[in-house]
């Protein structure tokens, strides 16, 4: 089941997810392959937020969970809101530019 919605409820440690529009025009622009496995980082990230690795400096508020696909190391930058158990998928692509990119 891939990423189609903005908003998806689920039963896990944070129940919503919401994509920004960034992280949702490169998801569409993903191969089949890498788009399932994208689908079960974010199930990851949902279940253990804290999997990610906390950046520094002006991408503070973002954790980067890294992961392989194809072959490929892909990158999935996310933002948490603990208060309402909220996960804001900011950008997904491959380590090449991703942090250059991530800042425009």
């Amino acid at each position: 089941m891939h990423i189609n919605n903005i908003r998806k409820v689920n039963a896990s440690t944070y129940r919503h997810r919401v994509q920004t529009r960034r992280f949702a025009r490169q998801y569409k622009k993903l191969h089949d392959n890498v788009a399932t496995d994208v689908d079960d980082a974010v199930e990851l990230i949902a279940r253990k937020p804290s999997i990610g690795e906390r950046k520094k400096g002006d991408l503070a508020d973002l954790f980067v969970y890294k992961f392989h696909s194809q072959g490929q190391l892909y990158l999935l930058g996310y933002t948490l809101d603990d208060g309402v158990q909220l996960v804001y998928l900011e950008a997904i692509g491959p380590h090449e530019n991703f942090y250059r990119d991530l800042k425009r």
